[in-house]
């Protein structure tokens, strides 16, 4: 038999009671007038269907939203906008002077070129670059830039000349995001309609509470629950699985016997490169490659110290004849943002009192690098990092260390090729089988330390066991992660669904 209005009053909850007045009307609208936030209307609703009164249907359509890149591009200009702006103020610019006037990079100056080319608005004569642009093309807008400025916008209220410029941004990373959003709908049914627009009323009892208790009467009635309705699921709170991540592995080290080195974000490049002999002339010095704190000129240690790093530098230590060039004290003070985490495992071994052998130290912790961001590249990420020094050890020790560590995070086949780093000789890249894709991966990096490194930091040659493999990869391989993105992206509803590592 169909419940009585009266009845139905019975069991709604006060969030029903609240929407019912403004059922008329769309979610938008129930949410101003009612007060309530989005979510709890939801509810309110699924309550409503629960109990007949309305329909919930659901469709989705799809949004285009602005991306990593777009949002830079929307506040600096496109690449292409900067190349012909510098071509308003300088015509006729030799190729590679123009490259380095615009300060794009290779890629943004090659993609810059083949946009401006296809719309004529520039030539290439004699290696130099022509504005063929008319004032009213360099003030007008493209489409692609007027298309950035509408975004978020449906995909399917795209005019076709919005198309194609959908279509020539998808062809570059991250302008563009293509989401999926679910919209949602109800409909009043023949009950809901009896109701709709009322205001109802009720002086049930909600909660049992000790006020209820003291100045209970036998009038008083509590509201009926109905207990097959689902309610909201409650989530624990828990660690970010990228930070449960480290502190597994640094469970790892901590059980090998290791301790934690720690150390600051912000490295003098004396550290983070001049110690481990890289090259003041390296590629991997270059802005392109690392993050410089402008203004910032760092300290450097002892003297002694440093005349051992400028001896390996400029003539050799060890019976190596270094790299032959005149070491900058200047260009070792500049401070960087660190681009990996050896720089704690230089300072460490500059500190250790040699009486104290063997040590063995390591360190998990975030790196920076100039990387363009895309589905494998970022610019900051997670590296693991450890040294053993002890007089006795060699390269098989390394292996074994390496096997131990890997094998502890999940990986049953791991396998050892030789390779060239510029601190370490012998090297060793780390490779792990995949038993789904059947192919071997690459972990990182390890070795042991040349003498003109071990030398100058400890006074004398002692083997000391390195490596420095990126944490990253592992967790992207463990959680089948395909975007190095996601590690970082903190969707709320994909962290609460991740599994406990290594559960």
């Amino acid at each position: 038999m169909e419940d009585s209005n009266s009845n139905i009053a019975d069991k709604l909850s006060p969030i029903e009671r609240k929407i019912i007045p403004y059922l008329k009307e769309p979610i938008e609208k129930i949410v101003e007038k009612s007060g309530l936030d989005l979510t709890t209307v939801l509810r309110a609703l699924k309550f409503l269907e629960n109990k007949e009164l309305v329909k919930i249907s659901t469709s989705s359509k799809t949004i285009l939203d602005i991306g990593i890149n777009g949002i830079y591009y929307k506040k600096n200009h496109f690449p292409e906008r900067k190349l012909l702006l510098l071509l308003e103020t300088r015509n006729h610019l030799p190729l590679e002077e123009a490259k380095k006037l615009s300060k794009l990079s290779d890629n943004e100056f090659k993609v810059s070129l083949g946009v401006l080319k296809s719309k004529a608005l520039i030539s290439l004569n004699n290696g130099k670059l022509a504005l063929n642009a008319t004032k009213e093309e360099l003030t007008k807008k493209s489409l692609e830039e007027q298309l950035l400025e509408s975004l978020p916008i449906e995909l399917s209220s795209l005019a076709p000349e919005q198309l194609h410029a959908l279509n020539n941004l998808k062809k570059r990373k991250d302008i563009i995001e293509i989401k999926e959003k679910s919209i949602i709908s109800f409909a009043l049914t023949e009950k809901g309609k009896k109701i709709a627009g009322t205001e109802i009323k009720s002086d049930l009892i909600e909660t049992l509470t000790p006020e209820v208790i003291k100045t209970w009467t036998k009038n008083k009635k509590f509201r009926h629950y109905d207990i097959t309705s689902q309610v909201p699921q409650i989530y624990g709170g828990k660690r970010h699985f990228v930070n449960q991540a480290i502190n597994y592995g640094k469970r790892i080290w901590l059980d090998l016997g290791f301790k934690e080195m720690q150390g600051s974000k912000t490295q003098v490049s004396f550290w983070n490169f001049d110690a481990l002999f890289t090259a003041q002339d390296h590629p991997i010095r270059e802005l392109q490659d690392t993050f410089y704190i402008k203004d910032l000129e760092g300290v450097l240690p002892q003297k002694s110290l440093v005349s051992k790093v400028k001896q390996a530098h400029e003539t050799g230590l060890g019976g190596s004849k270094g790299w032959q060039y005149v070491w900058s004290e200047e260009e070792a003070k500049r401070t960087v943002l660190r681009t990996h985490t050896t720089p704690l495992s230089a300072q460490s071994l500059s500190k250790l009192d040699l009486k104290n052998l063997p040590q063995k130290l390591f360190a998990i912790g975030k790196a920076f690098r100039n990387e363009t961001v895309d589905w494998s590249h970022g610019f900051e990420f997670n590296q693991s990092e450890g040294i053993v020094v002890s007089r006795g050890s060699n390269f098989r020790h390394l292996l074994g260390y390496l096997k131990e560590f890997f094998g502890k995070m999940g990986f049953k086949e791991i396998k050892f090729v030789p390779a060239y780093f510029p601190y370490t000789e012998p090297s060793v890249e780390i490779l792990a089988f995949h038993p789904e894709k059947k192919v071997w991966l690459e972990l990182g990096g390890a070795g042991i330390f040349r003498p003109e490194v071990s030398i100058s930091l400890l006074g004398e040659y002692i083997p000391i066991l390195a490596w420095g493999p990126g944490f990253d990869r592992t967790l992207m391989d463990y959680y089948k992660i395909k975007d190095l993105r996601e590690l970082y992206k903190n969707d709320l509803k994909e962290l609460r669904n991740k599994e406990f590592w290594l559960k």
